[in-house]
């Protein structure tokens, strides 16, 4: 439908708690006498109450829309209400004309109505600019040939008012009349063309153009013809509706283009943002020229920075995705990257997620030097920001991009490894992580760059402050460090954060206060005493005094062992070994040697004491202590073998680690690419608008019509492939039975944040059902718009009726209800027929999504709620049973194929998806194959899901249960 042929509605309010008045006292106010006075004679209107006869219009309006006929009130209304010149009056009488019945039964217009026809032409020459609108604005929905004929003189008498206000509604009033009865204005489109050509009111202009394009096209593209160098003059609204003609002309005639296609140009830069957009998305449909796609990009990227509204920035970002994601126009946008760059100036997060994504993806051997600049600028200007919530996840983002472009251009990791690495010991643990992880993967993969690592990361080692960031540095340090002097940093670094050894002992003389070189000795000023003989003596008195114990003075590794988090003793036992097997293969003298193994022992030896004493917070876990025994070990005997495991099978592992997480990189990236290679072959069948899926459009399909469906709601989702099939293809939802005497059905439309019911009600039975109402209630977090309104049934007709449900959280709903009416004629109480319960379904607002390793151990500790759920079905394969609950709840696995793949008869995977709420749920599925019960027996284990809110995990458990029974093979 297109903006001229929208439907213009009138909503009432209407307390739900009033009574429905009689005819007998609506006739008593409207006419302001008693009933016996009707009958015989009025009494003159200037004595008539005002405000009476509105309140009583008002009721007469809504019983009338709940299907009463009030046929007696018509000519009341005429001689007592339509003369009064009231504005309020006169507005509620256009509603009254628009539903009232204005035909006998036969098909005749009433007679009555020529007195409202001749009281309307008058209203059509009243002085007042408001009224005269108003009036023309009702014409445009009457319906009735033979009301509007008589007034035509007058409405065309409207296009020359002197108020803009009058003649912009008399050029729709004149387009819906010529569209309905062309023989009642049959020049409609030559007089509006010249009304168009002399017009300067821009909203008029607006107008009258539109009816052009659909009513006479060729006058619309002459008007335009001549005007065409002065469209940038024209307002906003004016030039939307060129866009859309020269988008429709030119998509139904392609040699168009060439005429119309500089006037998009010269609207990309208009001073309103809504006509920049349409044109850029018009001028993308028209024409493929590398020239076109970049002013259109370079337009996008002006709006996305100029517009203040994040949802603005959104869209946009969206549109140069989808134009990233054609072949021939990623060449263009590559030179656009510094460009793209510079959204990143928003504070939003989700925007600058976006930006970062997309440059990333457009990053190629031409820019990505300036790209790595322009990052690292960002990554500095985070650490000077006063600390704000999303400045840490920024940073973190701007670490990962980094990191992406350090791995696919290695050129670059030289300048960027410098800079991150002074991130290690920022107080954000998540970005130090980041950081971390890309330097070990750099340090692994670069070998030239490991002398530089190395030698940053020992500048900055002893300022860490988190201690997982500690262990990880510790275990690159023990790893890459390959020279003398390197190694015997090592150790000097590892001893300065140690602190003073042995621990026990002088952690132990510090608590008995004994003194310390650093305690400070002062002596007292002399005192003169007089002895028992009389003689002079003096006296002095030595004080010491200890400064306060602070336990942020100890050096770093000292306070994690003393906080009992021993895991990093164990890391530094596993380190301080490898240095010295490498530091044995290195120095031939044999003192040295011992010297350097016999310091090393002496760290884990004390540690463990340390561990087994009662000073730390808590104690030393046997796994440690048999992790650094068996490093004490190692040390002791040096074996060949040991020298093996520990200097290269380590390294080994993280390099097959490394190079599967790169395939797997390589693997979606190709899928990706191949999704983005469209062929068209010579024997492909054409598309059609109504018949394709989504994904199968080209981008030279209707841009309006697709816009359409997003305002809709149609999601991208596989689900909703096809968002233009018919009602046919979706659930019909039976709420009641065949014999009741009113059946209901309803389809169930979800559209992200709004569930709307479309309900057939049919009346099964040979009375009129009157003030037939749809009455709905909601279970869990759902709410109800409003209140469907009453209807009227003839017998055996029907009606649909429109509720519209709100969505607050991803919990499953239930919506129930009853459907109540009277029977006409019928002396009993109201009939009520109760409707079966509509289940909503927790799938429609599930999407899969990604996350990191790290990110979903974050979300696991953090979530509060669990769901355990029990495997209870029969299928016997694990790779099938977990594609099976992939698919029943939408969610997706983060772990690897290949981790995945072979058979051992137990599988573990993570999955995780996101709701449209911004709510995330994980998922852990741990199953095994019972072999010992035979080949046929059934998958058995558990899957733990956890959530932030307790809706979504029982939610997300009763789905699993409910597919799980529902499985068959």
């Amino acid at each position: 439908m297109t903006a001229a042929e929208n439907v213009c509605y009138t909503l009432i309010n209407v307390p739900m708690d009033s009574e429905p008045p009689s005819e007998i006292s609506l006739k008593n106010d409207l006419g302001n006498c008693d009933m016996s006075a009707f009958l015989t004679s009025f009494p003159p209107l200037e004595k008539g109450d005002v405000k009476l006869k509105t309140e009583a219009l008002k009721k007469v309006i809504i019983m009338i829309l709940n299907g009463e006929k009030l046929p007696g009130l018509l000519m009341t209304i005429i001689r007592f209400v339509l003369p009064l010149q009231d504005h309020t009056i006169k507005k509620l009488l256009l509603v009254f004309w628009e539903i009232v019945p204005k035909t006998t039964p036969d098909g005749r217009l009433l007679q009555e109505m020529i007195l409202v026809c001749d009281a309307y032409r008058k209203d059509l020459q009243h002085p007042n600019e408001f009224i005269r609108g108003s009036t023309l604005r009702f014409l445009c929905k009457l319906k009735e040939a033979e009301l509007l004929e008589p007034l035509m003189p007058a409405i065309r008498a409207c296009l020359e008012h002197r108020h803009s206000y009058v003649r912009r509604n008399a050029v729709l009033a004149i387009y819906t009349i010529y569209r309905n009865f062309e023989h009642l204005i049959p020049d409609a489109p030559e007089l509006i063309h010249d009304f168009l050509v002399n017009e300067k009111d821009a909203s008029c202009k607006r107008n009258a153009f539109m009816m052009l394009i659909h009513a006479d096209q060729d006058r619309a593209l002459d008007y335009l013809s001549t005007c065409i160098d002065q469209v940038q003059t024209f307002g906003d609204i004016l030039q939307l509706v060129i866009v859309e003609l020269i988008y429709k002309v030119c998509h139904a005639n392609p040699s168009e283009r060439a005429r119309f296609i500089r006037c998009i140009y010269n609207l990309l830069q208009s001073s309103s943002p809504a006509v920049k957009y349409e044109a850029a998305g018009t001028l993308v449909t028209l024409s493929s020229a590398p020239t076109a796609i970049k002013a259109a990009a370079q337009c996008y990227i002006d709006l996305i920075i100029k517009e203040s509204d994040n949802n603005v920035k959104l869209i946009v970002l969206d549109r140069l995705i989808e134009l990233k994601e054609h072949p021939s126009h990623e060449r263009v946008l590559q030179d656009l990257v510094m460009d793209i760059l510079r959204v990143l100036s928003t504070p939003d997060l989700e925007v600058r997620k976006k930006t970062l994504q997309l440059a990333l993806d457009l990053v190629s051997s031409r820019n990505v030097e300036e790209l790595v600049i322009v990052l690292k600028k960002e990554v500095i200007k985070t650490n000077n920001v006063t600390e704000h919530e999303d400045t840490d996840k920024y940073r973190q983002l701007l670490v990962r991009t980094l990191h992406s472009c350090s791995v696919r251009f290695p050129d670059m990791a030289a300048n960027v490894i410098p800079v991150l690495m002074e991130f290690l010991s920022d107080n954000n643990e998540a970005a130090a992580a980041d950081v971390l992880e890309f330097v070990r993967e750099a340090i692994q993969r670069f070998e030239n760059l490991r002398p530089l690592i190395v030698e940053k990361m020992l500048e900055v080692f002893h300022a860490i402050k988190s201690v997982k960031i500690y262990r990880g540095a510790l275990w690159i340090l023990g790893e890459y460090c390959s020279t003398k002097e390197d190694i015997q940093s090592v150790m000097t670094e590892v001893r300065r954060s140690l602190g003073e050894i042995p621990i026990v002992e002088s952690e132990i003389k510090k608590e008995a206060g004994e003194l310390k070189p650093e305690e400070e000795v002062s002596v007292g000023p002399a005192q003169k005493l007089v002895t028992e003989m009389g003689t002079y003596a003096t006296q002095s008195a030595l004080s010491s005094s200890r400064p306060a114990k602070k336990e942020e003075d100890r050096p770093p590794l000292r306070g994690f062992l003393l906080d009992g988090d021993f895991f990093v003793a164990a890391s530094l036992a596993t380190t301080l070994t490898k240095i010295a097997l490498r530091y044995v293969s290195l120095v031939q003298e044999r003192k040295k040697q011992n010297s350097f193994n016999a310091e090393a022992m002496l760290l884990m030896a004390t540690i463990l004491h340390l561990g087994k004493s009662s000073l730390p917070k808590k104690p030393i876990t046997d796994d440690d202590v048999d992790r650094i025994s068996l490093c004490l070990k190692v040390l002791s005997e040096c074996s060949p073998l040991m020298n093996d495991i520990f200097n290269k099978e380590c390294r080994q592992s993280l390099s097959h680690m490394l190079s599967a997480k790169l395939e797997e990189e390589k693997l979606s990236q190709k899928k990706e690419s191949e999704k983005r290679n469209v062929t068209i072959q010579p024997d492909d069948p054409i598309s059609f608008m109504q018949l394709t899926a989504k994904n199968e459009m080209s981008s030279k399909e209707d841009q309006f019509q697709l816009s359409l469906l997003a305002a809709m709601g149609n999601t991208q989702r596989k689900e909703a492939a096809d968002p233009l099939a018919s009602k046919l293809n979706k659930v019909v939802t039976q709420l009641t039975g065949f014999s009741d005497p009113v059946y209901a059905e309803a389809y169930v439309h979800v559209n992200q944040y709004d569930i709307v019911l479309d309900v057939l009600v049919v009346n099964q039975t040979s009375d009129t059902l009157q003030n037939c109402t749809l009455e709905l209630a909601t279970l869990g977090d759902l709410k109800l718009v409003e209140k469907p309104s009453p209807l009227t049934l003839a017998p055996h007709d029907f009606a649909n009726i429109k509720a519209n449900v709100k969505v607050a959280s991803t919990e499953n709903g239930i919506i129930f209800g009853n459907v109540v009416y009277d029977v006409s004629g019928a002396a009993s109480d109201r009939n009520c027929v109760v409707l079966s319960d509509i289940h909503i379904d927790i799938m429609d607002y599930i999407q899969p999504a990604s996350c990191t390793d790290a990110e979903f151990r974050q979300m696991w500790a953090e979530f509060e709620w669990e769901n355990k759920v029990t495997v209870n079905t029969n299928i016997i394969d694990l790779n099938e049973y977990l594609q099976h609950i992939l698919k029943s709840t939408n969610m997706k696995c983060l772990t690897p194929e290949k981790a995945l793949s072979g058979y051992c008869g137990f599988m573990a995977a993570n999955l995780y998806a996101r709701s449209i709420f911004g709510e995330d749920a994980l998922a852990n599925v741990s199953i095994e194959k019972p072999i010992h019960l035979g080949p046929e027996a059934p998958v058995t284990g558990h899957i733990r899901i956890r959530a932030k809110s307790q809706g979504m995990a029982l939610s997300l458990g009763d789905k699993i249960n409910l597919s799980q029974k529902k499985t068959s093979l």
